[in-house]
């Protein structure tokens, strides 16, 4: 895969898929299931171009609005895989390359929205981050609390030898976290903060509601 290790390698401007719970970080995968017109029209122009497309959260539900508005930050993601299905979806894999503020939405006339994004806060993504301090047993035993509480399943061979950052984006964009939970996720400032944010997200959904003790 091409590498990305400046400002001057990122798009200047960029396509962007509003999708409540689905959030990309840096150096992770994200599988798309590309359906709509609009959207089938972004992945066109995306692959005869830069092949980014920015994933950001709406603040408000894409179906409740046309054009809802949209949360601060999100992530650019290269497509890095791509197939087209007999009945015309586009199953497509981005890559996370590097998180952007909004800097401005342009008014182009294209069924999907466009938008200038603005990098500079998080140029570090560019760079993959040291996991020496990367709190594993402290994870592992929070993971294990949260798919007890809530009745899932995980490979854990895979989960117990992923890599710190593998791991770790794995889970904040896979667990059925709340989409505010998911954007904090996304907004952390930096690799610890995001690995404290997540340990935190899932010591908090693996709490017992109160009342909610057996009683023999």
């Amino acid at each position: 895969m091409r590498s990305f290790s400046r400002l001057e390698d990122l798009p200047v401007t960029l396509p962007v898929f509003p999708l409540t719970g689905a959030v990309l970080l840096p150096r992770g995968q994200l599988p798309l299931n590309v359906f709509e017109p609009r959207y089938l029209a972004m992945v066109d122009a995306a692959l005869a171009g830069t092949r980014f497309i920015g994933m950001i959260q709406p603040v408000e539900h894409e179906d409740t609005v046309l054009a809802p508005e949209l949360s601060k930050v999100g992530c650019a993601g290269r497509i890095t895989n791509f197939r087209e299905t007999d009945d015309n979806r586009y199953l497509i894999t981005l890559t996370g390359i590097c998180r952007f503020r909004i800097a401005e939405e342009l008014a182009i006339d294209t069924p999907f929205r466009q938008l200038r994004p603005d990098y500079t806060l998080y140029l570090g993504d560019l760079v993959e981050e040291s996991a020496d301090h990367f709190p594993r047993d402290r994870l592992l035993g929070a993971l294990k609390a949260y798919l007890t509480q809530h009745d899932l399943k995980a490979d854990w061979k895979a989960v117990t030898n992923a890599p710190p950052e593998t791991l770790v984006n794995a889970l904040a964009m896979l667990c059925p976290f709340e989409p505010a939970e998911k954007q904090a996720l996304v907004e952390a400032r930096n690799w610890q903060e995001r690995v404290d944010t997540l340990v935190a997200l899932l010591e908090m959904a693996s709490t017992p509601a109160p009342g909610n003790h057996s009683v023999n």
